[in-house]
């Protein structure tokens, strides 16, 4: 097997600019991923995002996406990397409307991350998010329904992941968790989503 080395930065602000760098030793850094379920966009209803049959392409080159979804991704690390979850409450207060942080309507998703953390300060949660946002994604759905979904795994059979791929799994989610996502063939952890506009349409499990 050939050994892939993976160096990450995340969240480096240079220049105003938010920077997610993979350097993928003889890999390039799009390949087509494994045939999975994968969530659409998340309705302002507050419905669950439903599953959608495809294989998308998993990407880690940040310079591909549209420029609002960069600045979206800039606030949302430069807000995590503060260590103030309240430093991110005029992120999703700058969006069209507030995103979803679970499957039923929160008011309040600061107060919702700060009683869903281990601490109650929600640090643990603002580093779930770097972590999420330093795997690849994959774009999802087509017109108004399209959607950039952090991370891939949320478009992947589970079961049929690659050891590089499990060990990035590995990065993200608890280990007994983890084998029991790769059993159930599900990813059933944290994910983004975030529309071509730039629009932070959900992060929740």
């Amino acid at each position: 097997m050939d050994r892939r080395i993976v160096t990450i930065a995340l969240g480096a602000l240079v220049a105003g600019a938010f920077a997610l760098v993979y350097a993928v030793a003889g890999r390039t850094t799009e390949q087509p991923g494994p045939s999975a379920s994968a969530p659409q966009a998340a309705s302002v209803t507050g419905a669950a995002p439903a599953p959608q049959a495809g294989t998308p392409q998993i990407s880690y080159d940040f310079n591909a996406l549209p420029d609002p979804v960069k600045r979206m991704l800039t606030k949302i690390a430069s807000a995590a990397e503060s260590g103030d979850i309240e430093a991110m409450r005029p992120v999703f207060e700058s969006n069209e409307l507030k995103p979803m942080v679970a499957t039923g309507f929160v008011d309040d998703p600061i107060a919702f991350w700060k009683k869903a953390s281990a601490d109650g300060t929600g640090r643990d949660i603002l580093a779930a998010m770097l972590n999420v946002l330093s795997s690849g994604y994959v774009k999802l759905g087509q017109g108004k329904d399209e959607i950039f979904v952090w991370p891939y795994f949320a478009a992947t059979d589970l079961a049929k992941l690659t050891p590089a791929q499990e060990v990035e799994l590995y990065r993200i989610v608890p280990p007994d968790l983890a084998r029991a996502m790769k059993t159930s063939g599900k990813y059933s952890y944290y994910r983004f989503g975030i529309t071509p506009a730039g629009v932070w349409q959900y992060f929740l499990q």
